[in-house]
């Protein structure tokens, strides 16, 4: 039932433009596999071959301490309401972050210069494989609405209280690794 292509076609950027919801798998030649939800509210389509997220703080850094140990990694979506599908894009990923001129540039040009408080780097993937298969197994579920909490929780922190967070939290990997949050070790 699963199909590859080389890269996005029409149907696949309309089928991600529908989606309120995407994973991201990563992971370093070691230790723990990662997985996490996110919102696309912050995920653009560049190309046939690319895209791109905003990622906002998290409990952890894990995308990044793995992209930059390994690179691999892979976003999925999967439909929970209409027609049934689930794809995942394969490929290469990079971080941006906020001090590249890269970030400054991306900012400007995918979301008119606004970066939400807590936007804490951004995420490339230049894809390899996209393989979309039938989504049977996914149930159906009903968008409400984004939650609150996590613009909340931005506002509450503050920008020092944000950046105080992510040199606690944010640096590490729970393997150890180095995120390069900060330039560290890159």
């Amino acid at each position: 039932m699963a199909k590859q292509f080389p890269q996005l076609n029409d149907h696949h950027v309309r089928f991600i433009a529908g989606q309120h919801l995407f994973f991201t798998a990563s992971a370093a030649p070691v230790g723990h596999v990662n997985v996490s939800p996110r919102s696309t509210d912050m995920f653009r389509v560049l190309s046939d071959t690319a895209v791109m997220y905003l990622d906002r703080t998290g409990s952890s850094n894990e995308t990044a301490a793995h992209l930059k140990a390994d690179g691999r990694l892979t976003i999925m979506f999967c439909a929970v309401d209409g027609p049934p599908l689930i794809m995942r894009l394969y490929g290469k990923g990079r971080v941006i972050h906020r001090e590249d001129p890269e970030f400054a540039a991306r900012l400007a040009q995918h979301f008119n210069d606004q970066a939400p408080l807590g936007a804490r780097q951004m995420v490339h993937l230049d894809i390899d494989m996209v393989q979309t298969s039938c989504g049977y197994g996914v149930p159906l579920f009903d968008y409400r609405e984004e939650r609150p909490q996590m613009d909340a929780w931005a506002r509450s922190k503050g920008p020092d209280g944000i950046e105080q967070y992510w040199r606690e939290k944010n640096q590490v990997s729970l393997d150890g690794l180095p995120t390069g949050l900060f330039g560290e070790d890159e």
